[in-house]
């Protein structure tokens, strides 16, 4: 079984992200999900953002990183969307990584060295036709093509954060696949 750092959206960690983090317990894997914003949780995406500029966005990365340290190595990094950016930057960087999970969001592999740490395994997932996740696709591609280790799943639709339950954005067809592929992932490393 596989220990996971799971790193909430920028709407906070809400219940779905809480059950999403559950479904993966539930399965046996360790899966610590950190709140960034003290308990806040916001209706939408601006209200999040709105939130995290005034708390410092790289105050709450580094509060972010700093929720990996005396876990040790193994872990597997997952985040959505705002949560991508810890997640992809302690896969990338930290040693012993078994893995990532990048949903809604992908950064360009340049942000945190010169190529994808090889043998650590990743998935990014996200919308075909999401507004948000439209501008990170191409950095999705190039990391998806630069590793045998790295999966780029597309799903049809327009939603952003469609794996939470508790938003309504929620895509319970495409939550379903993407969680499937997860615990397939989660299962493999």
């Amino acid at each position: 079984m596989a220990e996971v750092l799971l790193y909430h959206h920028i709407q906070g960690l809400t219940d779905g992200v809480r059950a999403f983090a559950d479904d993966l317990r539930r399965a046996g894997h360790t899966v610590h999900a950190p709140d960034l914003f003290d308990g806040h949780t916001f209706d939408s995406i601006e209200e999040g953002f709105g939130y995290a500029r005034e708390a410092g966005l790289d105050a709450i990365r580094e509060q972010g990183a700093a929720a990996a340290d005396g876990l040790g190595p193994g872990l597997v990094y997952a985040g959505f969307s705002f949560g991508v950016t810890i997640a992809q930057r302690l896969a990338q960087t930290r040693p012993g990584a078994r893995g990532a999970l990048l949903v809604y969001s992908c950064l360009p592999i340049s942000e945190f060295g010169a190529a994808w740490p090889e043998g650590v395994p990743v998935q990014i997932h996200g919308k075909a036709d999401d507004e948000f996740f439209d501008e990170d696709l191409p950095a999705a591609r190039e990391l998806a093509g630069s590793t045998v280790d790295a999966e780029l799943f597309l799903y049809p639709g327009d939603q952003h954060l469609f794996a939470d339950s508790s938003l309504d954005a929620y895509d319970p067809e495409a939550a379903a696949l993407l969680m499937e592929r997860v615990h397939t992932f989660l299962a493999s490393v």
